[in-house]
């Protein structure tokens, strides 16, 4: 498992595989009170590298008023998130592109998986979908729900049911991928891992699944380069 290099590094070897168990680990402060996150990954300074985190905010927290530069993607895990653009509850997801400012909150308390800084691109469409806006398709091996995709631009955001967590050991990810699984738990490498833990398989590889039922998995392909 990749681990931390130096201050400005988490998890930031792109080439190793990483697999998380967010359940144990601890919450840290961010600088706005109220508001504590879990960081999965980071490459550049602490509070304005690239990110990857889980986030919460304790209710009637806020964040101030802050810009996006190369952009933020948000799924709402639970609670409800508010910003100017309105209420987002539990299953939302977004993408702000850069240019996007907001100062953040939640009345009842949330929780959020976050990407900063890993959607450059003035270009990008901006995007905001509630639970009732999927549409799922159906393949071969799993359903698929489109999040964000856009040409021109080498990551693609969506949702995944698989009825079988071990058929995801068959497939080798060319472009690489990031799960977050949000139902279900799977075993992988041996090791049992529920809800919210995260993943990354750099291209060319597969993950090495070997137990599991039917999982949820937010999935984020390609994009590597955006990270580095």
């Amino acid at each position: 498992m990749d681990n931390q290099t130096d201050d400005n590094r988490l998890n930031a070897d792109l080439q190793q595989p990483l697999a998380i168990d967010t359940s144990q680990m601890a919450w840290s402060p961010s600088p706005a009170p109220g508001v504590d996150r879990k960081r999965l990954f980071r490459n550049g300074p602490a509070e304005s590298g690239r990110v990857t985190s889980l986030v919460r905010y304790a209710p009637g927290s806020q964040f101030p008023s802050h810009p996006h530069p190369e952009g933020e993607e948000i799924f709402v895990l639970s609670g409800v998130f508010s910003d100017a653009r309105g209420d987002w509850p539990a299953g939302s997801y977004m993408l702000n592109p850069e240019g996007f400012e907001h100062n953040p909150g939640s009345e009842p308390g949330c929780e959020l998986f976050v990407r900063l800084r890993q959607a450059p691109g003035t270009d990008r469409r901006q995007v905001g979908l509630l639970l009732e806006d999927r549409i799922w398709k159906s393949g071969d091996a799993f359903e698929t729900c489109d999040l964000w995709s856009q040409s021109g631009h080498e990551d693609a955001m969506r949702l995944e049911r698989w009825q079988s967590a071990t058929d995801i050991a068959k497939q080798t990810f060319t472009e690489g991928i990031e799960y977050l699984l949000l139902e279900g738990e799977m075993t992988v490498d041996g090791q049992s891992y529920p809800a919210h833990s995260f993943f990354r398989i750099p291209p060319g590889q597969s993950l090495d699944v070997t137990a599991g039922g039917a999982v949820t998995l937010l999935a984020r392909e390609g994009g590597f380069g955006l990270m580095a």
